[in-house]
């Protein structure tokens, strides 16, 4: 039975104001720290992991995509389970999932027992991740209350990265590198039982499931990877590589087709109508891209050639995620004044300085001088960008695609980091095959025999010609990188507009509607999150019918 909108505002309210949506907002913000450090808490453990269970340093990133994959590609269906069930049931179920995952994969003993844990984790992941967005879409009133709530979002999200390498650091310091997934179960049921408290069932959207869309999107970014990965490790014109490009375009082909005919869709395509959000999720894939790669290559870096441990690695990451919540605060306070735009200009602008000042990095660098500097750069820039990205993607979302736009969002943030690891990867494996035959004749002239006959035995170079080797790998991925970030600065610069109606919604006042009083296609309203009496307000579609502002 359809309830009132009364009634549908008292469901999606939070259970209390002040203390209580505080605690709302510390669970749902939780989790995100959960799903979001897992990716990064790991790169800490690599090196242990890949002794441990005998990973090639190539296929050693399948630890990271296969999280990464399985949460991207399923991040659509994710949200959408949460529009028609219920988010917070669907939120307790991904949050559980996720924690029975992490259990298996600190039990491993394989290699494809840890990869499969990972894929399990992803779709935990998945589930939990945009039902927590939409949760703060739905219990925050919109304007500067909802602009704090995303700031925290926002910066959790950003900093959560860098966090998860302090968090690996310790734990494989102190413990051993199977606590990267253990400590993953007392917090997931920590929010687990606290969320049926404090956060109130949001009204049910009744629908079907896409479940075609999502197996075409899964499966074509799941080649798609896999075509870069192969790439990297067996070249361009292996046949694998090109049949799993090739069939990449045909699933992701699928999956637009099956989309656009769709009554249901996992990824309604009319909200790509509107320029500002369609550049957002460009946005958001480019920088992914460029900060998955940054923190996966100099993880290497420190603990290879800087011969950090993983607590020092840990620690050697803590400033940037203190300039990202610094950056993320004050980009939250000042958005209803200046409006998204300058943002994400600037913000780009600084991550794709912090990325170019890194490729200067060799095996001469050193963490103060030629690591702190540049990191500090990018996080500023990324604090800066992910609070903007944020408000901007879910902006004027009806209720029943609120799931669906944050599940996109998310999608184009770990689909993004995915393909721009694999990309980085494929760059460093190149550079660093070519720099090894330069090496090569040179150990070969000055290394002792003892030297010679344990290189005959692993094929490895040992440093400094094996430093040299993975440094010029490092710096030449760094290039692809602050690329990607330069890439995002267009987008910003040339898509992203000021509008009037925007800045309105940041300062938490009324849109007027259209006459008619309903946005074309049924896909934008003023109140998808109120949480008070009054009924939504909508306003103009997006299809280049809203009146603008100026333009950025």
């Amino acid at each position: 039975m359809t309830k009132s909108p009364a009634e549908s505002s008292k469901l999606a309210s939070s259970p209390e104001r002040g203390r209580g949506k505080g605690i709302a907002l510390l669970v749902i913000a939780s989790c995100q720290l959960m799903v979001v450090l897992d990716i990064t808490i790991v790169n800490i453990a690599l090196p242990h992991i890949q002794t441990s269970l005998g990973f090639s340093t190539e296929s050693l990133s399948w630890v990271i995509n296969a999280y990464t994959l399985t949460f991207g590609g399923l991040l659509l269906l994710g949200g959408r389970l949460g529009d028609i069930l219920g988010r917070r049931r669907v939120f307790i179920f991904g949050v559980l999932l996720f924690v029975f995952a992490s259990l298996l994969g600190g039990l491993s003993q394989e290699s494809w027992q840890l990869l499969a844990a990972r894929a399990l984790q992803g779709v935990g992941g998945a589930i939990a991740s945009p039902t927590a967005l939409s949760l703060i879409t739905t219990t925050f009133r919109e304007g500067p209350e909802r602009n704090r709530a995303f700031g925290v979002f926002a910066a959790v999200s950003a900093g959560g990265s860098a966090i998860g390498l302090l968090a690996g650091g310790v734990l494989v310091e102190w413990l051993d590198w199977r606590w990267v997934f253990f400590v993953n179960v007392p917090i997931g049921l920590l929010i687990a039982a606290a969320t049926p408290r404090y956060i109130k069932e949001s009204e049910r959207h009744p629908g079907h499931f896409d479940v075609l869309g999502a197996l075409t999107s899964t499966i074509g970014m799941v080649l798609l990877v896999y075509g870069f990965i192969r790439a990297s490790e067996d070249g361009w014109s292996d046949s694998l590589t090109i049949g799993s490009f090739l069939a990449a375009v045909v699933f992701l082909g699928l999956f637009l087709a099956v989309e656009s005919r769709s009554r249901q869709p996992i990824t309604p395509l009319k909200m790509f109508r509107d320029r500002n959000r369609a550049g957002t999720y460009g946005i958001m894939l480019s920088l992914a891209a460029a900060m998955f790669g940054m923190f996966f290559f100099l993880t290497l870096f420190v603990q290879n050639i800087l011969h950090f441990s993983p607590l020092q690695a840990g620690l050697a990451f803590l400033p940037i995620s203190v300039v990202i919540a610094i950056s993320a605060g004050i980009a939250s306070q000042l958005l209803p004044k200046w409006g998204p735009k300058p943002f994400m200009v600037v913000g780009a602008i600084l991550a794709a300085l912090g990325l170019g000042w890194l490729t200067f990095t060799d095996i001469d660098s050193t963490y103060l001088g030629s690591i702190l500097g540049p990191m500090l750069v990018f996080g500023f820039g990324m604090g800066m960008q992910f609070v903007s990205l944020t408000l901007m993607a879910v902006s004027g979302v009806v209720p029943r695609e609120a799931g669906a736009a944050s599940g996109v969002l998310n999608a184009t943030q770990q689909v993004g980091g995915s393909l721009g690891l694999s990309i980085l990867v494929t760059v460093f494996g190149t550079a660093s095959r070519n720099e090894a035959t330069d090496q090569v004749p040179r150990f070969l002239a000055e290394a002792t025999p003892a030297q010679q006959l344990e290189f005959r035995r692993t094929g490895e170079l040992p440093a400094p010609w094996g430093d040299q080797v993975l440094a010029s790998g490092v710096s030449s991925a760094f290039v692809v990188a602050a690329v990607m970030a330069v890439v995002a600065a267009l987008i910003a610069l040339l898509v992203i507009q000021v509008r009037s109606s925007d800045l309105e919604r940041l300062r938490g006042g009324a849109v007027s509607p259209p006459a008619d009083g309903a946005a074309p296609g049924g896909d934008l309203s003023e109140g998808e999150g109120a949480t008070d009496a009054t009924a939504p307000v909508r306003r103009r579609g997006e299809g280049g019918n809203e009146e603008a502002g100026p333009s950025g």
